[in-house]
């Protein structure tokens, strides 16, 4: 069998990614960042309010009280859409000559990395922050002193959440798209 060579063609996969609009690649960042954001303060939410309700039947002055910690899940989800926000106005109109110029590639690439950053940073976050939040309203159920330390342990794990928000907007400022000709 002969095998047909077509000149210029390549097959690798740093090929068919940089086929790839960095437009797509630009939404895709801004969806990850939302979207995975989301997924983790649902997810700190419900392991946070299931345990809160367990423990409200044996003590029903915790509901009120510990419902900060629903309020931290919540945060996670508002720093993606924040970012999501921030790496929207990022995108510029490009001609289609230099759609995939280099400078437009590393525009694309760059939202696309600060939108992985940001939502898995908050994905970790909001497990953390609802792993947290559990135990504190356990906690609190059985000795109420313990609430005031385990919120301050509580809002250094909601600080990662913050760190990739850092992170992120500091790699979105590599997103520079090709000048317009005039």
């Amino acid at each position: 069998m002969s095998k047909a060579v077509i000149v210029g063609y390549s097959s690798s996969w740093a090929s068919a990614l940089a086929r790839i609009s960095p437009y797509t690649f630009s939404a895709i960042g801004i969806a990850v960042a939302i979207g995975v954001s989301v997924l983790g303060a649902a997810w700190g939410i419900y392991i946070t309010g299931s345990s809160l309700i367990g423990a409200a039947i044996k003590a029903p002055r915790i509901t009120s009280k510990n419902l900060i910690s629903v309020i931290f899940c919540e945060a996670v989800a508002i720093y993606g859409v924040i970012v999501a926000i921030i790496l929207q106005t990022k995108l510029e109109s490009v001609p289609a000559s230099k759609i995939y110029a280099p400078e437009s590639l590393r525009a694309g690439y760059a939202i696309f990395a600060s939108g992985l950053i940001v939502g898995f940073a908050n994905l970790v976050c909001g497990l953390c922050v609802g792993i947290i939040g559990s135990s504190c309203a356990l906690s609190d159920a059985q000795n109420s002193t313990l609430f005031v330390k385990i919120l301050v342990i509580e809002i250094f794990g909601s600080a990662l959440g913050l760190f990739g928000v850092i992170v992120g907007i500091i790699m979105s400022a590599q997103a520079s798209w090709p000048a317009k000709s005039v």
